[in-house]
């Protein structure tokens, strides 16, 4: 069979540079110009700035001051890349649509905001959700946009409060398949209730500290974790995950009152995501937040009545406590929790009573790196051996290898000077009980610290 035929090869045409972008190197669509007089292609120029948070003209180098970081379309330029593709029958750009203003945003949600209470006019407001998602999802301007405009981000976090409050936990899906994948990001506009779209809306905007800041100063911190407590609890999937990143951009800007006045319902959402894990970021996350809500007020023993400890030691385990092929840095987080929980009597006496808690915590802090996980974990078998050794549980210390492990830790000192001497410390105040146990092997028992 012979070849089959091509048409004839178009001659190549010589792109003029100035219709290039810097950044891209290809024609510009939609040319914009900085206060430093460099024209980009706006989706490549909003990248660098906004999504990338560079300070500076990738050309000139010249520092952009925040309100020279908005760039002025060039229209001339748009019209004269139009015209030499007509002319050379190189595919034309269509003019680009306006760009959204605070203004249309603020109308739509003044619209919807009398929609949120009436049940029946719940398709109109999942109209306004949607078209609010719409704007969102088509550029990083219109991101900000929303993200800026008065009363956006509060109505949106409004509708996740009331809808939540009024559809009740049990009304809310089981997770969908594709949530429990978490292989993509969520569109807003397939959710199906406005809570949803909301939630999906509010995790897209990727918000600020500053504009956490606006929205918990004009709301309140308190009415912002209950809501996200109400969200951690529903069975979606998808739904907690978003919930669980929106809590963790949101603490930075709490202070510390309103975080040690947060609830049980919240500590438990919590612990329940990671008990659950609807994928290894989403426990990340929760890890995080775990580990920042932790240090105050009663949150610890909030953890612990939570199930903290057993969720966090399976953890450990299904990961392979650091080492081989598991997660080491959802171990490395783990152990930093624990350490926080052990830090009160109720998660020492948890960490004990798991059958296979030390062994894990110690298994950990010979496996995990020393700046992070490593440190903890052995400060965690602190806690327990200074305020917790009864006779039973140093015992069990000796049985499950945490003496050996400690001994490891003394003699290679591979996981940094602090952690030895608290390895050290820990062996030297139950020598008596360790020293001389015929537990211990012979090789181990010449190691031991005199």
């Amino acid at each position: 069979m012979g070849e089959e035929s091509s048409p004839a090869a178009a001659p190549a045409v010589e792109v003029p540079s100035y219709f290039m972008c810097p950044i891209s190197l290809e024609i510009m669509r939609d040319p914009v110009t900085l206060s430093t007089g460099i024209t980009y292609d706006r989706e490549s120029i909003e990248r660098w700035v906004f999504t990338d948070g560079h300070g500076e003209c990738p050309v000139t180098k010249q520092r952009l001051a925040p309100a020279d970081r908005e760039p002025t379309p060039n229209h001339t330029l748009r019209r004269l890349i139009q015209g030499w593709c007509a002319v050379h029958a190189v595919e034309r750009f269509p003019t680009p649509r306006p760009p959204v203003d605070a203004a249309r945003v603020a109308a739509i949600v003044d619209a919807a905001r009398p929609l949120l209470r009436r049940r029946r006019q719940r398709e109109e407001l999942m109209a306004s959700l949607r078209e609010l998602a719409d704007i969102v999802a088509e550029s990083d301007r219109n991101r900000r946009c929303v993200q800026g405009a008065s009363g956006a981000v509060e109505f949106l976090l409004s509708v996740v409060k009331e809808r939540t409050s009024v559809a009740g936990v049990d009304d809310a899906t089981s997770a969908k398949p594709e949530e429990t994948t978490c292989g993509g990001v969520h569109d807003p506009a397939k959710a199906s209730s406005p809570e949803e779209a909301a939630l999906s809306i509010l995790h897209s905007l990727k918000l600020s500290e500053e504009s956490f800041k606006r929205v918990l100063e004009d709301s309140g911190g308190e009415d912002f974790l209950e809501t996200m407590a109400c969200v951690l609890r529903r069975p979606s999937y998808l739904s907690r995950m978003q919930g669980i990143h929106l809590l963790k951009s949101a603490l930075p800007a709490m202070a510390p009152a309103r975080l040690t006045s947060a609830s049980a319902a919240l500590v438990d959402g919590v612990v329940g995501v990671v008990a659950d894990r609807p994928s290894a970021k989403a426990v990340k996350v929760a890890l995080h937040v775990l580990c920042r809500l932790c240090p105050w007020g009663r949150n610890r023993v909030k953890a612990v009545d939570a199930g903290a400890v057993s969720a966090l030691v399976r953890l450990l385990l299904d990961e392979g406590c650091g080492g081989g092929g598991g997660d080491r840095r959802a171990c490395e987080l783990a152990a930093v929790a624990i350490d926080h929980i052990c830090g009160c009597a109720e998660g020492r006496l948890a960490l004990v009573a798991h059958p296979a808690g030390l062994a894990a915590v110690a298994c950990a802090a010979t496996r995990l790196p020393a700046a992070a996980g490593a440190e903890s974990a052995v400060r965690a078998l602190h806690a327990v051996a200074r305020h917790s050794a009864t006779s039973a549980v140093l015992q069990e210390m000796l049985a499950v290898g945490v003496v050996a492990r400690l001994l490891f830790l003394v003699q290679v000192g591979a996981s940094g000077e602090r952690t030895r001497a608290r390895a050290r410390e820990m062996l030297k105040m139950h020598a008596r009980v360790w020293r001389d146990s015929p537990c211990l092997a012979s090789h181990l028992n010449a190691s031991y610290p005199r």
